[in-house]
């Protein structure tokens, strides 16, 4: 005995074809998305690859914790001279104001 088709199973086919139809193309975009990724990711890369070389050759080290120590010294010897500087510009106002006021 032969089923025959009813337009239940029509309706059916057609909203099985349209979901395929949708992870098809979801497919797709995922694809793309993902081919995007890979070249971002391999871009990446090779900025870290620079960096680390520009680091190694401008610092001596591409390691994040000696760069941070190095960092760290050079913002103390900055206070440091800071603080010598703003000590001599003291020292001339005093002895600007003891010139004046021996006018």
């Amino acid at each position: 005995m032969q089923k025959t088709t009813t337009a239940t199973d029509d309706g059916r086919d057609a909203a099985l074809e349209r979901e395929l139809a949708g992870l098809k193309a979801d497919f797709e975009r995922l694809r793309e998305e993902k081919v995007r990724a890979e070249q971002n990711l391999d871009n990446l890369k090779g900025q870290i690859a620079e960096l680390e070389a520009k680091a190694r050759k401008e610092y001596g080290t591409a390691s994040l914790d000696e760069l941070e120590q190095l960092l760290a010294g050079r913002r103390a010897e900055n206070e440091r001279l800071l603080a010598e500087y703003k000590q001599h510009i003291d020292e001339i106002r005093a002895g600007l104001d003891a010139v004046e006021a021996g006018e």
